[in-house]
């Protein structure tokens, strides 16, 4: 390779990377040589087999050495140097492995590649000895349809067998031997196959030994507490039994399940009220308090069980061996308990119940440092609670209350036995957490040899069970079978359990997952599964039998494994502590360690103080690389040697040897090693510019740092945390929140030193570190553990603890200094204390060193060394701003030390910061007294004025500083701004106003921006802004403005008013929110009060003014009237709709109209007006019964002059005193005429008296006498131009008008831009969304239309289009205008207003909105011309065509010349009469009622009849009459039976009147009929003829009555209502009149 400088890639030497050294395994005199034959390429990757190996390169190529007896060339059967896999050109590989035999490849796409000896079907090949060459192995997943191919991401091979790991974490396996973990008995197994029974599990990584299997798994996430269950999950077996026997009961929970599977231990009864910790801690660190006991008196204790301690006293006999109550009682197959001295049982339980809560530090020779908080968090869904004697009475209690109080007598000769039950059912056996009397012993320290020997003795005859781990078998028959005296026999174990529920001290010290990091970085929460052949105890099950399917190793549980190497017949596990478990064979001492028996995993005993971060397992031999002083990788070798060399080394028994440091300095930094049968190999990088020296600098310090956070996690804090009466509460809040966020620290720095061990083993591109690409993952958990440790600080620290703490610490002084790297033994504790806490800030500090360093390495202008120098001054930045927090937290302690005491209480918070105060009396109050005493204090979050012994709090995100201007004033003065206050502050000197000054500024500034004023990563360095912005969003509780005592507000601010977007909250219930300006509740906005007496609340949603409702709005009452309208002062003022009563109530009642402060004065239904609440003026009543009032009201009486019409027409016309009741002066008018005039009295409908004169019309000649009453009706009604005059004010108002017509139209049209853009701002935040084609609407009405030159008929079309789009919106003000009338409109004319009388006042009514919209209209268009008006047409006229009935061209008749005639109707029904139609349509309906029925009846009469025989009748000439008919493009003739074929377009196209709206389109719709009746006839003529209306009537008559439209008459009298008057004499005019004549014909018809 070039010797060229890449340095946009790597460091500079990559030709000194991946250097390949091999040697003899078990040899150490000779230096390891370089590959015979192997060129210049850097190696990241080598496997070696019994044989040969393998070698990956840089590029992704594979290289083959040693014997290849598979190969199918002689000449590359034993190559002389490494042989390229041609097979392999083309693809990348990323990683290879190799068994005893065969190798395999994986592809940069997931691909396998197997080849190699193929006799098992390792390289999943059917039927074939040997694959020569790599070829690709199909792994598809049947569950998938289609089948998708899998794609891998790791390899292991064993000697017959080869697993892979796919991307999706699953297990996929092939070959031979149970070590498969398939459900098979077919062998070989040559098309891969998914691992069951590991499906649904994160699987990290896989390794192979010769006929054994191990997996890493991902722990499960941690669930809540469940109970035990009672059967098995799997066999449905119960896991708990009791026998009775005759003279006591034996429990027991010695389940075998036949199904492999263990047993959900995790889920004990331990009930706990704290964070639940996933990982457990193994057993051999310590157990339940009892299960600890040895008992002294009458038990014979093994000789060496004083391996591990220096001594037992007689008070503190506390063995770290879970359940041992002494060797004699193991070799019991049934395992019940001896009996000792009663006695003397009862007086060690007596003195366990004073000390069950317990440190043990003492008996410890030495506190081993290595004990995770993860492991040892608490509580734990495994942890027992510390049962104490309390527990046991409750126990025997319960017991008694179930069988008798004789069981209380065989307390002292049950007691342990109970206690024994009590813990089973409180923990699952072998797993239990960090509790009280926990020592700090050691896994490794305190295991008594000879003692498991015996106990591994005693159980090879025993059944094995897959379910059960060894630990469980190991600990003594007590646990495994517990008995009871007989009494006991009906206790339930649900009974027994209830009772051990203790509650226990918790200790919340749970180390904090991060979702983020596990993602990103490898997880430490972990299990190993093995399976496969256990002859040596390679599973670490204890026993020496085989597995058909994984089963976890339950003792590695919470071990933070990271790493698995499977040798030959050894296990080896590497945990993120840089300690190596292994288990297996020992033969030659390769486990590294000769603790007894092997079948379990064992601490490998390789360097005394520097941890392991890398292993390999060989056939019989293992290898690690160690960390060491100076970073360079030492290689220590455990296992068979050559009997040359081994006489002059350390010897141990069983000829085994101990673990030899390989002394090979010189070769380089050794980044890899592989181990295969008799030869080694070690991939060696050259240190170029120390670049790889300062990589594994970075490493090995984070994996020291990483044991001392847990040294200070397992040693410090976990004890601390466990003592009673630890200080108080808030000192233990803190603490713990401190031991969480170390925790959570500790536990990244544990992920980090494990990812930078695997970067060590890759191509180590810089770019790469996870420091680099996650870098806000490491600032934020410092910035967070900082925040909580200053916390403690601030609040007194360690000194608030307690006298049993502080004691604690004393008495662990020199482990504390040993921590913390402090030297002089004359330091205080709490120095030593707080440099320890402190520690992280200084980690930090050295990660900027290293990046530096490694920076040093690239050329300057390169990416590499531009991030490398960025991330480094981060780094350091971030350290020096943590190191200022803490210099701020030490000050503000020693404020709160001098401050005075009451005031100190209420103002001393944890994360409340000293910045400045004015002690100095720099800082005085203008205007104070004399004698006043002002002292400011600033804090990061509040100005503190205190005088004497009273103090004012003012938060600093409502509070705005300015400095007051120095020409204004000569002092030195600072203008300070709250909600509530403002006060002016001087100062002594200039300088001090200068710091005073940008002090606040920054602590605003700071209070609003968050907590950190440290810019995010990543963000560049972001300028300190010189003030704190005038607007701001802030939340204040005022405390002294009377209106807003007490109440919250949350929103914007703007020099110190509420201003802006908003929500208020009173105490009382009360809620505003909206929008404010300067202080008051001003644009839209919500307000509810609630109604305590009807328990439910008022309810405005509208415009406000100055704290004020003022403008549009709907108030919904309580008590459920609804007030629409008009608000002005916070009162009722203008046009408004008020609802009454409910839906089912009998008399809902409503008001429409106009209102003055709160009071009605004008309105309809009653329709009339209004003055100060109640009818006064001319008014309309009608009733649901039919009757009609129109007439005078007064003080909401019907008094003066009216007229009353009943449903038979019955009119009486006079003079009225109350309501319905005739008093006065009258006429009384019968339905055929005749009348009475004179005086009458008496209510209507209940008897009238009469004094006056009788008329019988007919007999004289009176028809012109005759009273027409009902035409004068309406003339007693409010004119139609009076109504909802408030209504067209209102938007007269929004335009800008002060009176109808007097105002700007450029202003006009501003104040609808206005409307519109504000309007849209608040449905952006309202509930009700705006649609997006309403949205688009908005948006096209916001360009004011404009008009430039003559109008013509294309302008009349774009207002008509305008108008369209504004009253389609009702955020336009002419499209509020049109709802509210369409609203008040029905409001009138629906329900009871729905009466035939009212027609007339509804067509009125219409004809009014057009008149007065049309002059709004004009107003805003002012270049449209008046009604009646013609726009000349700017195009020329069409083609003339020919009128029906003359034969004369059409000259248009209706309008003088050619054009447009501007009406108000046409340019407004479009808009108004689509909206009011149904209303209108019923009174027509009713009106015409009685001639509609006769009507239709002739209709349903004629239409009896086929279609010639109507024509016939109806007069039709025969030449006009259809003689065919097409049907379907066919010709088919008319037969005499042939019904409605006949001009059936013609009825079709009459019939749709009835969809249409407004008189112009019926209009249309009418001559589009007569159109089609001319298409029909010249289609059978076959020739040009002109209609006659004698001929045109009978044709159009068939029409009418084939197309058989129901209300036909409500339909003429609405179009002869409403048509424009200039169409009545055009052609239009007198084709409608054909039409009316159509319809009375009808009526008149008789058929002969």
């Amino acid at each position: 390779m070039d010797s060229k400088k890449r340095s946009s890639a790597e460091a500079e030497g990559s030709k000194e990377r991946g250097l390949v050294h091999i040697w003899q395994a078990g040899s150490f005199s000779i230096t390891p040589e370089r590959l015979a034959g192997w060129g210049g390429k850097t190696v990241v990757q080598a496997a070696l087999g019994v044989k040969h190996g393998v070698l990956l390169t840089e590029d992704g190529e594979v290289y083959s050495f040693g014997s290849l007896p598979w190969k199918s060339e002689p000449v590359e059967v034993c190559p002389a140097s490494p042989v390229l896999e041609n097979a392999l050109a083309g693809h990348h590989v990323v990683t290879v492995a190799t068994g005893s035999f065969h190798s395999g490849a994986v592809t940069e796409g997931g691909a396998v590649y197997m080849w190699g000896e193929n006799s098992a079907g390792q390289c999943a090949v059917a039927n074939q000895q040997h694959v020569p060459e790599p070829s690709p192995v199909s792994i598809s997943d049947s569950e998938t349809s289609p089948l998708m191919a899998v794609r891998i991401l790791q390899l292991a091979c064993g000697e017959e067998h080869t697993l892979a790991l796919s991307i999706s974490r699953e297990i996929w396996a092939w070959g031979t031997g149970c070590q498969l973990g398939l459900i098979t008995t077919t062998f070989p197994v040559t098309k891969p196959q998914k691992v069951e029974h590991l499906a649904g599990r994160v699987v990290l990584q896989v390794a192979c030994g010769a006929f054994h299997s191990l997996a890493l798994v991902q722990c499960l996430p941690s669930q809540d507490l469940k109970p035990v269950p009672e059967r098995c999950s799997q066999c449905s077996q119960l896991l708990i039994t009791m026998t009775d026997k005759e003279d006591h009961v034996i429990i027991s929970d010695s389940h075998c399940c036949p199904l492999g599977v263990t047993l959900t231990e995790a889920q004990a009864e331990s009930r706990t009220s704290t964070v639940i910790s996933p990982s457990t801690e193994p057993l051999d660190s310590q157990g339940g308090v009892f299960e600890n006991t040895v008992v002294e008196a009458g038990l014979p204790t093994a000789p060496d069980l004083h391996m591990g301690c220096s001594q037992i006293t007689s008070g503190d006999a506390i063995s770290c061996q879970q359940n041992v109550l002494g060797t004699a009682e193991v070799g019991s197959e049934r395992g019940a308990l001896p009996c000792p001295d009663t006695q003397a049982l009862h007086e060690h339980l007596e003195e366990l119940s004073d000390h069950s809560v317990r440190e043990d530090s003492e008996s410890c020779e030495k506190p081993v440092p290595s004990q995770p908080l993860e492991e040892e968090a608490v509580p734990n869904p495994h942890s027992p609670p510390t049962t104490s004697t309390s527990a046991l009475n409750s126990l025997v209690v319960s017991c008694a209350s179930a069988v008798g109080v004789r069981v209380a007598a065989t307390y002292e000769a049950g007691a342990l036995s109970l206690k024994k039950v009590m813990n089973f059912y409180s923990t699952a056996p072998c797993e239990t957490g960090a509790q009280a009397s926990s020592s700090c012993i050691g896994p490794e320290g305190l295991k008594d040899s000879r003692e498991e020997q015996v106990k591994q003795e005693s159980m090879q005859g025993k059944k094995s069970s897959s379910l059960v781990d060894i630990r469980e078998e190991e600990s003594e028959g007590g646990s495994r079978r517990l008995s009871l005296p007989g009494l006991l026999s009906q206790v339930s174990p649900r009974l027994l359990r209830k009772a051990a529920r203790v509650k226990t001290r918790t200790v919340v010290l749970t180390p904090t997952y991060s979702g983020e990091a596990d993602a990103l970085l490898p997880s430490l929460r972990t299990e190993v599964w093995t399976w496969g052949k256990g002859k040596e105890g390679q599973l670490g099950h204890g026993d020496v039998l085989p597995r058909l399917q994984p089963l976890c190793v339950k003792c590695l549980d919470g071990k933070e494994v990271i790493h698995l190497e499977a040798g030959g017949y050894h296990s080896m596990a590497l945990t993120a502590k840089s300690q190596v478990y292994s288990w297996g064979s020992n033969t030659f001492g390769q486990l590294g360690h000769f603790d007894f028996p092997t079948t379990v995993p064992r601490l490998a005993k390789i360097s005394s103080e520097r941890g392991v971060w890398s292993v390999a397992a060989g056939q019989d031999y293992s290898l690690f690389l160690v960390d060491t002083e100076d970073f360079q990788p030492a290689l220590y070798y455990s296992g068979r040697q050559d009997p040359a060399e081994g006489d002059s080394l350390p010897g141990s028994p069983g000829g085994a040897r101990a673990p030899v440091l390989l002394s090979w300095s010189k070769l380089g930094y050794i980044s890899r090693v592989a181990a295969g049968k008799d030869s080694c190999l070690a991939l060696v990088d050259k240190n170029i510019m120390g670049y790889i020296a300062s990589l594994h600098e970075l490493a090995a310090s984070e994996r020291r740092f990483y044991s001392k956070l847990s040294g200070v996690k397992s040693q410090l804090l976990r004890p601390l945390l466990s003592i009673e009466n630890l200080g108080p509460v808030t000192a233990v809040q803190l603490l713990q929140e401190v031991a969480s966020q170390l925790s959570k620290l500790c536990y990244l720095t544990g992920q980090h030193g494990a990812s930078l061990s695997s970067f060590l083993q890759g191509t180590k591109e810089a770019g790469n570190l996870v420091i680099l690409k996650h870098a806000s993952l490491f600032l934020d958990s410092h910035t967070e553990y900082c925040t909580s440790i200053t916390n403690f600080l601030v609040m007194g620290g360690f000194q608030l603890l307690a006298k049993p703490a502080i004691d604690f610490l004393n008495k662990n002084q020199e482990l504390l200094q040993d921590l913390s790297d402090v030297n002089d033994e004359n330091t205080q504790l709490m120095e030593i204390l707080n440099t320890l806490f402190f520690l992280p800030i200084r980690r930090l500090h050295n990660y900027a060193k290293v990046l530096l360093k490694l920076a040093t390495c690239f050329e300057v202008t390169s990416p590499e060394y531009q991030k490398l120098q960025d991330s480094s001054s981060y780094y350091e930045s971030l350290a020096v701003h943590l190191s200022r927090k803490r210099k701020e937290a030490e000050n503000t302690l020693g404020f709160w030390k001098t401050f005075p005491g009451k005031m100190t209480d209420s103002l001393r918070k944890p994360d409340r910061r000293l910045l400045c105060e004015s002690s100095n009396r720099a800082l005085s109050l203008q205007h104070a007294g004399r004698f006043s005493v002002n002292w400011f204090i600033l804090f990061n979050d509040a100005l503190v004025h205190a005088q004497f012994s009273t103090h004012h709090v003012f938060p600093l995100a409502t509070l705005w500083v300015e400095p007051l201007s120095e020409e204004a004033s000569s002092v030195n003065g600072l203008k300070v701004t709250t909600p509530e206050e403002q006060f002016t502050l001087l100062s002594s000197t200039p300088q001090e106003k200068t710091k005073w000054l940008r002090a606040i500024s920054q602590a605003v500034d700071q209070a609003l921006r968050g907590t950190s004023d440290l810019p995010a990563y990543g963000s560049g360095s972001s300028v300190q802004r010189q003030e704190p912005p005038i607007s701001r969003s802030a939340k204040y509780t005022f405390y002294k403005d009377p209106r807003l005592k007490d109440a919250t507000y949350s929103g914007r601010w703007f020099s110190g008013k509420p201003h802006g977007r908003g929500v208020l909250k009173w105490p009382d219930g009360r809620i505003y929110s909206g929008m404010f300006r300067n202080g008051l509740e001003d644009g839209y906005g919500e307000y509810r009060i609630p109604n305590k007496s009807l328990n439910k609340e008022d309810h405005y949603v509208g415009n406000w003014k100055e704290g004020k409702m003022c403008g549009q709005g709907v108030y919904s009452y309580a008590s459920g009237e609804v007030f629409e309208g008009c608000f002005q002062d916070n009162m009722r003022h203008g046009h408004g709709l008020l609802r009454s009563g409910k839906l089912t109530s009998s008399s809902p009642s409503m008001f429409i109209g106009q209102w003055a402060m709160d009071k009605k004065v004008g309105g309809e239904k009653y329709m009339g007006m209004w003055q100060d609440d109640v009818c006064h003026g001319n008014g309309v009543v009608v009733t649901q019964f039919g009757l009609y009032y129109e007439g005078n009201f007064h003080l909401n009486k019907m008094m003066g002059n009216g007229v009353l019409l009943s449903e038979d027409d019955t009119i009486y016309e006079g003079e009225f005193s109350d309501d319905w009741t005739l008093s006065g002066k009258g006429t009384l008018t019968m339905l055929n005429g005749d009348y009475i005039e004179g005086y009458f009295s008496g209510e209507w409908g209940s008897g009238i008296k009469i004094t006056g004169t009788y008329f019988k019309p007919s007999l004289y000649d009176s028809d012109k006498d005759r009273p027409k009453i009902l035409r004068k009706l309406g003339n007693l009604a409010v004119a139609a131009d009076e109504k909802w005059k408030a209504v067209f004010d209102e938007c007269w108002h929004q335009l800008g008008c002060e009176s109808p017509g007097q105002g700007d139209v450029w202003k006009a049209w501003d104040n609808i831009a206005v409307a519109l853009t504000t309007s849209r701002r608040q449905h952006r935040d309202s509930p009700e969304i705006l649609s997006r084609s309403q949205t688009q609407t908005l948006e096209s009405l916001e360009f004011i239309p404009q008009h430039v030159g003559a109008f013509s008929v294309e302008k009349y079309d774009d207002i008509k289009k305008y108008l369209i789009k504004a009253c389609d919106t009702p955020l336009h003000p002419l499209g509020r205008l049109v709802e509210t009338l369409v609203a008040v409109y029905r409001m009138t004319y629906v329900g009871v207003g729905a009466s035939r009388r009212l027609l007339q006042e509804a067509v009125k009514e219409i004809k009014s909105y057009l008149k007065r919209i049309f002059r709004l209209v004009r107003f805003l268009f002012p270049e449209l011309p008046e009604e009646g008006s013609t726009v000349p047409l700017s195009a020329p006229l069409p083609t003339e065509r020919k009128s029906f009935c003359t034969g004369k061209s059409d000259s248009r008749s209706e309008s003088p010349e050619p054009g447009c005639m501007v009406t108000s109707s046409g340019l407004l029904l479009p808009v108004l009469l689509p909206r009011l139609y149904p209303p209108l349509f019923m009174l027509y309906a009713l009106e015409h009622d009685r001639e509609e029925d006769i009507y239709w009846e002739c209709v349903l009469r004629l239409n009896k009849q086929p279609d010639v025989a109507l024509l016939g009748f109806l007069g039709v000439q025969r030449k006009f009459w259809p003689v065919t008919l097409s049907i379907l493009g066919e010709s088919k003739k008319i037969l005499p039976t042939t019904k409605d074929a006949c001009f059936a377009s013609a009825v079709e196209c009459l019939q749709q009147i009835s969809t249409t709206f407004t008189p112009s389109d019926k209009l249309k719709v009418i001559q589009q009929t007569f159109e089609e009746i001319s298409q029909s006839v010249l289609a059978s003529l076959r020739e040009d003829f002109l209609w006659s209306m004698d001929d045109l009537f009978p044709v159009f008559l068939y029409v009418v009555l084939r197309a058989r439209i129901r209300n036909l008459g409500s339909e003429v009298h609405l179009i002869e209502d409403l048509m424009d008057p200039y169409l009545q004499h055009g052609e239009q005019g007198i084709m409608f009149t054909t039409l009316k004549a159509c319809y009375y014909q009808i009526q008149r018809e008789k058929l002969n």
